[in-house]
């Protein structure tokens, strides 16, 4: 089997993930900011560069760019290590901070997933400088916010990017892999009205209250959810909710006088579904219950994936910590969904995580350096039985 020697002990591993970490949540790279994710690449490339024989290619889509970058006696790698950069935006600077505490890394992305990226870079560069031909390549996209088509979509259809296994730590978590995630629908609605004054409402058709009683239909067309505590939901599996569900997102209006009657409304809905529910069931769904005043654009869209785990991953991280991996389904998506349309197996889970999307997101060291051990010895198993 391969062995790699290059750090030399625990705290030397944790310290560079935690900085990398760290170095990463600082830099703004949301779907707003090019410039940033711009310079969350250069800081991968500048880790990257010192690695012989390595070919580092970028690529652009719509203004996304990604990287792959792999060895250059390597063309399609036994294991691709695959992660984004981009994260969500939040309001105000000050919110793009990060913070040890309690074992934890804190900060936007953190959990989603620049802690994971920044486990897979050190990773990829030790891995290659004890073995410089190792079958393992890295890729690295921006866009997976925003719907992953100018990413993991434009790598797999447009470049060619292929591999023999993904690791994607981008869902499940330490001792649970990801074997079923939802489909998906983004849309965004508009709806028309006829302005008047506001002291006046029956002189006009105000858009806001057709669309208000078109989300009550909507709403109708989904199973509720049930009733728990907070503390309940909180603590239920996504498997407990394994049934099509519908959240506005945003509501807006061209509307800035209090006294006016919007006569334009736009709204963006996120709808989740399981199978045997299609992308154009719940596209359907909306126009039925909107009516034909809306019109309706779809802007991230994809049916239901199913991911089968290599076995040899469930017992790499059984031996690391100690249990048998749980497979779980899950409400929310990845960019796992583009490389099963391609019949690639993806080993979808990740350290244990918090609070993702939020302002206090963060994601536990211990697990960071247990995840390193199972992608590590992962790779180097699968390598070892291919010869490479």
């Amino acid at each position: 089997m391969l062995h790699s020697t290059f750090i030399t002990s625990e705290p030397e591993l944790e310290s560079r993930i935690v900085q990398l970490t760290r170095d990463l949540v600082l830099i703004k790279s949301t779907h707003s900011m090019p410039q940033e994710r711009d310079r969350c690449f250069q800081l991968l490339r500048n880790h990257l560069d010192g690695i012989p024989e390595l070919k580092l290619q970028m690529f652009e889509s719509n203004g996304f760019e990604s990287m792959i970058a792999i060895p250059s006696s390597v063309e399609v790698p036994e294991v691709l290590f695959f992660a984004h950069l981009d994260v969500v935006e939040h309001h105000g600077p000050e919110f793009y901070r990060s913070q040890l505490q309690d074992g934890r890394i804190y900060g936007p992305g953190a959990g989603d997933m620049k802690g994971a990226l920044a486990i897979l870079l050190v990773l990829f560069e030790h891995l290659l400088t004890e073995n410089p031909q190792l079958s393992i390549a890295l890729a690295v996209t921006s866009d997976e916010e925003c719907g992953g088509y100018d990413g993991a979509r434009y790598l797999l259809q447009e470049v060619g990017l292929r591999a023999h296994s993904v690791v994607l730590p981008d869902g499940g978590t330490i001792d649970e892999i990801t074997v079923e995630e939802k489909g998906i629908l983004h849309a965004k609605v508009c709806m028309t009205g006829r302005s008047a004054h506001a002291s006046r409402p029956w002189r006009g058709e105000n858009a806001l209250i057709k669309l208000m009683d078109a989300m009550v239909r909507i709403q109708a067309q989904f199973d509720p959810i049930e009733m728990d505590s907070e503390s309940e939901r909180r603590d239920r599996d996504d498997s407990d909710y394994w049934f099509p569900t519908c959240t506005v997102t945003n509501i807006e209006t061209h509307n800035e006088s209090i006294n006016r009657i919007p006569d334009w409304v736009e709204a963006t809905f996120d709808i989740r579904f399981p199978p045997p529910h299609t992308v154009e069931e719940m596209i359907e769904i909306l126009k039925n219950s909107l009516g034909p005043d809306a019109e309706i654009t779809p802007l991230v869209s994809a049916e239901s994936t199913h991911l089968e785990p290599d076995p040899c991953f469930l017992d790499v991280t059984k031996s690391i910590i100690g249990v048998t991996p749980r497979l779980i389904k899950v409400a929310g998506g990845s960019d796992a969904r583009f490389f099963r349309n391609y019949g690639i197996p993806v080993m979808l889970s990740r350290p244990l995580v918090g609070n993702i999307h939020g302002t206090n997101e963060w994601i536990d060291i211990s697990s960071m350096i247990d995840y390193y051990h199972i992608c590590e010895h992962y790779a180097l198993t699968r390598c070892s039985a291919k010869g490479g």
